[in-house]
């Protein structure tokens, strides 16, 4: 027998009224949100999590069959205000805890907590939120209970009761209160007719904890084989080799990344056999070290493998396969012409109108020549592009309508061009580049696809510039639905891509943007030149927002907040370092502050906010420029929610108080975890009105009634659970 589903609340942030009042649901009378769901404080967090969460859904399932427990899908939501109060409070409660132990659970939650979910060594980073998992592994629950039971709304937080046949017995996610929910969570137990058998643990030896799906047993075999001599290490493998299809994937991970070469490579061959679906990613983690060619192929073949029920292996697998191959561009062709060129910015002066005046006579001289027209055709799609360049930059109407007569002018000649039987690259580059600013993307892609293979390097810059450019986002687009429509692609259409783009990386005209998306490309897949093709694009780029927003992705997965800040603090020591350097290394520390507020290091994310105020600072002095403000309030924003948590409500207020003066409407920007400026206002009011500080609650209230009203517009995800309604206060 199973209990009725029971929908009992959508707690968002302060829309809980509103939602509530669809159901039917009366609020608490005298309470406001801050109330009913206070904040956790530093103290609050410092407490471990202890829940104990499986990693996998295909983990729960397998403990739930073995235990008939049933299975509880707890869902969260990163600055959500009882979302925050159940991670940072409840969940680290110990008799709270006693609740969740009858079940099998597992949480899913889209924000990531932390850089990395493994280190060097291949060793488990878990999430500082909750506990027991990697961020990874609870990103990666979050479609797949979104799939089965989340009804199409992803509302949070919320506690659904997964019976051993995969139907639900409660979904509670309308509630005003905590209670309500620990109530349901202990009848599910009290009212099943099902008898639980939880597995004995007992002295059971590490090859039968080997087996088990439990994370618990998973964290002991791990943390036994981290702490083992060599010979207790080669015998845990053999025993996890020997499982063959079910080799623990963590384990093969450790060994993998070990300082033993010979048990690396038996991972490796574990790898090949293994048919966890966690394998994939893993043997993607590998594939960005150096092989043996004969390695990268098993391990290519063995992603193949996992094709069958698996889109990103299959995608994986067939990207490994072009990156090893040749594609349709002659990269020595155009290695060999641009070798003079330098990775420093270049321009080339072309002038456009004056070209275009001796094409024209030329055409005059020769009207049958089709390669003549095609010379005036190319010189009205240059004027054409020059056009627009200086229309963006002064914004005048009649450029525009240059432009557009331009263009025109140019697709007539090229048409004209062939009827007189004109062949090959040219008329499809040209083509295909003025269909891209005429707003025909898809046909600019389909003649860039025709046209690339075959253009010289002695094209005119901007012409071949943007076809290549064009012939890269055209194979990027095939992929891309060839990925969604899970059907298969060319492995050549990966070589493409990257042959493209590395054409650009040396172009003269080539941009920030295309080096970016060529690392993008890169890294998806796990190519081993993802890094250099980064660091080479930031070397012709140095301030290029697109290619910092990437090394700052990549400095935090590898060496963490403070390894990100001690690369800025490099850069900027370096002769030459550009002016605007600061403004991205402040940006880099407000970055490392929020990182470091994940993990509950308060002390350090304060400091780092500061050493980003000082970065924006001296942009300032050196520039003059000021478009750093926003970023310096939210700086203070951080500082004044940590100033919360740690009880310092005066210093909490001092910190609102000046973030709202720095820039106003940034009191309504949501940080890095979900928490904008205004709604620690709010946090700190409830609270000092609970302790009896008027004069700070007036003070409070006096710098948020200076605010402008856009400063209180909710957050997206408030204001979309109340149908787009502002803010009342």
């Amino acid at each position: 027998m199973s209990m009725r589903v029971v929908r009992t609340s959508v707690v968002v942030l302060l829309g809980c009224s509103a939602l509530a009042a669809q159901e039917g649901v009366p609020p608490p009378p005298g309470l406001v949100p801050e109330q009913m769901w206070p904040a956790p404080t530093a103290a609050d967090w410092q407490q471990p999590c202890r829940i104990r969460w499986q990693r996998t859904w295909d983990d729960a399932v397998r403990l739930s069959q073995a235990t008939r427990q049933p299975i509880l899908v707890c869902v969260n939501m990163d600055g959500e205000i009882a979302s925050e109060h159940y991670a940072g409070i409840r969940y680290r409660d110990p008799e709270i805890a006693r609740l969740y132990e009858p079940y099998v659970c597992v949480i899913a939650s889209v924000y990531r907590h932390t850089p990395r979910d493994h280190d060097e060594q291949g060793r488990r980073v878990p999430c500082p939120r909750f506990g027991c998992v990697t961020c990874g592994e609870h990103i990666a629950m979050e479609p797949i209970v979104y799939a089965k039971f989340l009804d199409g709304k992803r509302i949070a937080p919320r506690h659904i009761m997964v019976e051993l046949d995969g139907s639900e017995s409660y979904d509670v996610f309308y509630t005003w209160d905590t209670q309500s929910v620990f109530d349901t969570i202990r009848d599910g137990i009290r009212n099943r007719s099902v008898q639980a058998t939880p597995i004995v643990r007992g002295d059971r030896s590490l090859v039968e904890k080997l087996q088990s799906p439990d994370s618990r047993d998973r964290d002991e075999v791990e943390q036994a084989f981290a702490a083992a001599d060599a010979e207790r290490r080669r015998s845990l493998l053999a025993a996890a080799l020997a499982e063959g299809d079910r080799a623990p994937v963590e384990l093969l991970r450790l060994a993998a990344y070990g300082l033993d070469p010979q048990l690396a490579q038996q991972a490796r061959l574990g790898m090949v056999q293994a048919k966890d679906p966690g394998t994939v990613d893993l043997i993607a983690d590998t594939l960005r070290a150096p092989l043996l060619p004969e390695e990268r192929q098993q391990l290519v073949a063995a992603l193949g493998r996992f094709g069958a029920t698996s889109t990103r292996a299959r995608t994986l697998a067939t990207a490994h396969q072009g990156l090893a191959g040749d594609g349709a561009i002659d990269t020595r062709r155009w290695s060999a012409a641009l070798a003079p060129g330098t990775y420093a910015p270049a321009a080339i002066d072309v002038d456009a109108a004056g070209s275009a005046q001796v094409r024209d006579e030329a055409l005059l001289a020769r009207p049958e020549d089709p390669e003549a027209r095609l010379d005036v055709a190319e010189a009205s799609l240059l004027q054409a592009l020059a056009t627009a360049d200086g229309g963006a930059r002064g914004g005048a109407r009649q450029a525009e309508r240059a432009r557009q007569l331009l263009l025109a002018d140019a697709v007539r000649q090229t048409a004209a061009a062939v009827a007189q039987g004109a062949t090959g690259w040219r008329p499809a580059a040209l083509r295909a580049v003025a269909a891209l600013h005429l707003g025909r993307r898809q046909e600019a892609y389909e003649l860039a696809v025709q046209a690339a293979p075959g253009l010289p390097p002695d094209a005119p810059g901007r012409l071949a510039m943007e076809v290549l450019a064009l012939f890269a986002e055209a194979r990027q687009e095939a992929i891309v639905a060839a990925v969604r429509a899970q059907a298969a692609w060319p492995p050549e259409w990966t070589a493409d891509v990257h042959a493209a783009y590395a054409v650009l990386a040396r172009h003269p005209l080539g941009r920030d943007s295309h080096a970016a998306h060529h690392y993008d490309f890169l890294q998806f897949f796990g190519a081993a030149e993802a890094d250099a093709v980064l660091d080479r694009g930031l070397e012709r780029f140095p301030v290029s927002p697109l290619l910092h927003q990437r090394l700052r992705a990549r400095l935090l997965e590898r060496s963490g907040a403070d390894g990100l800040e001690a690369d800025y603090e490099r850069r900027l020591a370096a002769d030459g370092a550009p002016a605007t350097l600061p403004w991205f290394a402040g940006y880099a520390s407000l970055v490392a502050a929020e990182t470091h507020r994940r993990a509950g290091a308060a002390e350090a994310a304060v400091a780092a906010y500061w050493r980003g105020l000082a970065h924006f600072d001296a942009y300032r002095q050196a520039t003059g420029g000021d478009d750093g403000a926003h970023y310096e309030a939210m700086a203070m924003a951080g500082i004044a929610r940590l100033q919360l948590e740690a009880g310092a409500l005066p210093q909490c207020l001092a910190s609102l108080q000046r973030a709202f003066a720095l820039a106003p409407l940034a009191a309504a920007a949501v940080d890095g975890l979900g928490v904008t400026a205004v709604q620690t206002a709010d946090m700190l009011r409830a609270r000092a009105s609970a302790s009896g500080a008027d004069d700070l609650v007036a003070a409070l209230d006096r710098a948020v009634a200076a605010l402008p009203p856009a400063a209180l517009e909710p957050p997206d995800y408030e204001r979309a659970s109340r149908g787009g309604r502002a803010r009342r206060r």
